[in-house]
């Protein structure tokens, strides 16, 4: 399988998945779904100048994004498949798109989030989406950064009622 990771981060694109996650799993190419930033010249740009010399990157609403998969386009590349939020990828699951793992990295916040860390905000609707996925059999971790120790995310909500 071409997915090697899969991360939520609000900035998308930025130096913790650019540099330290693509060095350390050897990323050929980032995948951003989301429908609205697939639609935007200005976030397509601004990630393209984001994504390092030697990466490929695809903006790709949901469903293309999943039917590329689907039909092995990336079948021979190490892909990092990266959302801003949860319903991202229970839309890609459901599309049927496999997911072993994912990582919650970044989250921002809002005036709808409540804080589970410092770097990770999330909603009701959030924490329904997660458990949409965790249900699929996707594992649900944090980790920052690769040196940092990966943390099952619900110990997160649970910790922060």
């Amino acid at each position: 399988m071409a997915i090697i990771g899969t991360r939520i981060d609000g900035r998308l694109i930025h130096g913790q998945v650019a540099n330290l996650w693509a060095t350390k799993l050897n990323i050929s190419r980032f995948i951003v779904i989301d429908d609205e930033v697939a639609q935007s010249d200005i976030d397509k740009q601004a990630l393209k100048l984001a994504t390092p010399a030697g990466i490929k990157l695809s903006v790709l609403p949901i469903e293309k994004a999943a039917n590329n998969i689907k039909n092995g386009k990336y079948d021979s590349q190490r892909v990092m498949i990266i959302a801003k939020r949860p319903d991202r990828f229970v839309e890609l699951v459901h599309q049927g798109v496999e997911i072993e793992t994912l990582n919650v990295g970044n989250m921002s916040q809002t005036d709808e989030t409540r804080s589970i860390t410092n770097s990770i905000n999330i909603t009701d609707e959030d924490i329904e989406n997660f458990k949409k996925l965790e249900a699929q059999g996707v594992k649900i971790v944090s980790q920052m950064v690769p040196n940092d120790k990966a943390v099952d995310f619900f110990t997160l909500v649970k910790e922060k009622k």
